[in-house]
């Protein structure tokens, strides 16, 4: 999952980043308005944590103006304003959710969860093909009876695969979803830890189905 964190203040940016990154999710981060604009944009998040007052341009407005380009992303807003009436102008300005400061990691986490949920309509952390199955909250992989372990990025491609079922992923896509803004990602890459994937949750298990299908010339489908 890929997260962007629109914050002026470099230590919480720093610290949610850090927090977040830990816990295998995509950050990328902006300390201004218009840059935090300009990547929700242009690129493609799963969710937005947005700090009302910013530079340049704020939270409400970016809100706004995201909102009035059909950019549904779920998009967390974090201010210093605990008013009601503060908590409303967020929501109507298009905020899916509002957490005030201070606030533990815990929380922020489990708004996270709730708002990556509401777009794909899912009903709980668990993504289940065939036999075979991914759980985000315990990090954990099996198929049947047997624990499959993955590393953190193998992990985040199956995620992305499976949470997209019966669609054709191009590398790009995995490649945006999965490594941040700044990482240098070739397509090879991809290419290998899929490899990696399929020798994990496909080889062990001869008399099972494939599960990853490549899509020659456009990329991978579950």
């Amino acid at each position: 999952m890929r997260i962007l964190v629109v914050e002026d203040e470099h230590r919480i940016a720093q610290t949610i980043k850090k927090g977040l990154e830990q816990e295998r999710y995509a950050v990328d981060t902006a300390y201004d308005g218009i840059n935090g604009y300009d990547l929700a944009a242009a690129e493609d998040y799963d969710v937005i944590i947005l700090d009302r007052m910013l530079p340049e341009m704020d939270g409400m407005m970016i809100c706004k103006k995201l909102r009035e380009h059909k950019n549904h992303t779920p998009i967390l807003m974090l201010t210093a304003k605990s008013q009601t009436s503060d908590k409303i102008d967020g929501l109507d300005a298009g905020a899916d959710d509002y957490l005030t400061k201070p606030f533990s990691f815990e929380e922020l986490l489990a708004r996270i969860r709730a708002l990556s949920r509401r777009p794909k309509q899912t009903l709980n952390d668990i993504y289940s093909v065939g036999d075979l199955t991914l759980s985000t909250r315990i990090f954990r992989v099996s198929r049947g009876s047997k624990i499959i372990q993955l590393s953190s990025k193998e992990f985040s491609i199956l995620e992305y695969l499976m949470r997209n079922t019966g669609k054709v992923i191009t590398k790009q896509q995995i490649i945006d979803h999965v490594w941040d803004f700044d990482a240098d990602v070739l397509p090879n890459t991809v290419e290998v830890t899929i490899r990696n994937i399929r020798k994990k949750i496909e080889r062990p298990f001869k008399n099972a189905k494939p599960i990853i299908k490549t899509v020659r010339g456009f990329g991978y489908t579950i």
